[in-house]
């Protein structure tokens, strides 16, 4: 039985703990080291891998302790020199070709990030489980087939963001506001891209949609959740901030 447990959804750091009931994956460590830590109640010798998305501060702050603490860390070649990530412990992992960890077997693919090369994930084991985690892309080009649990990023609204720009009097922070949505466009997933995109994939075996990486002031995470389990039908969660 798959269990996913955030530990952080935000610019201010992401981390997800995930398992199968055999194998145990930390997903990013853009938390201290001592944080992620206390999120798995000091297991960390129980982790088999990190997989890390991108180089981002947010992503990656903690990644070089958790390779001290014996774990296997797996990014793109991409993400471990804008990161400064060496050693033993890592493991270059390339875009369309699977690696296996214990009881999954991981599918990297390309995503639309302002990063050096990233990656979003695609997870599968033995009993048919298939995850996809996706997060930091404006928009997820592949189609997939048989998932069965989501952890994917819903970062803002359209709507919302041109709202806050509407609302706001000062003329220089405004055209901060637009300069920043330019930014969101090019980098991040909306609800409305989500929504298309799950309209576009076979949700057909889905068990459980997460919501991640919710922006603090572009996103309303009632209207998020409500929107997309109308959708699918599906239970919603969104990962706490």
């Amino acid at each position: 039985m798959i269990k996913i447990t955030p530990l952080g959804s935000s610019s201010a750091g992401n981390a997800y703990h995930i398992t199968d009931g055999e194998t145990a994956l930390l997903l990013e460590a853009g938390l201290s080291f001592k944080t992620i830590q206390r999120g798995i109640n000091y297991k960390t010798s129980e982790l088999a891998a990190c997989l890390i998305t991108h180089n981002h501060g947010d992503h990656v702050k903690g990644a070089k302790d958790v390779m001290k603490a014996g774990v296997e860390l797996y990014c793109s070649a991409g993400t471990a020199e804008a990161a400064g990530l060496t050693g033993h412990r890592l493991n270059i992992v390339t875009e369309h070709k699977p690696f296996k960890v214990g009881s999954w077997i991981i599918l990297p693919f390309d995503v639309q990030h302002d990063a050096a090369e990233p990656l979003g994930f695609l997870l599968a084991n033995r009993t048919g489980d298939k995850i996809l985690f996706a997060t930091d892309t404006f928009y997820i080009k592949y189609k997939f087939s048989g998932l069965t649990h989501l952890l994917i990023e819903c970062n803002y609204s359209d709507a919302i963001v041109e709202r806050n720009i509407l609302a706001q009097p000062d003329e220089d922070k405004r055209r901060n506001l637009i300069y920043r949505r330019s930014r969101l466009l090019k980098s991040h997933f909306s609800l409305e891209n989500m929504k298309e995109f799950i309209r576009n994939n076979d949700m057909s075996k889905v068990q459980e949609i997460w919501l991640i990486h919710l922006s603090d002031t572009n996103s309303d995470e009632a209207l998020f959740k409500r929107e997309i389990q109308e959708l699918t039908g599906r239970p919603v969660y969104v990962a706490g901030r």
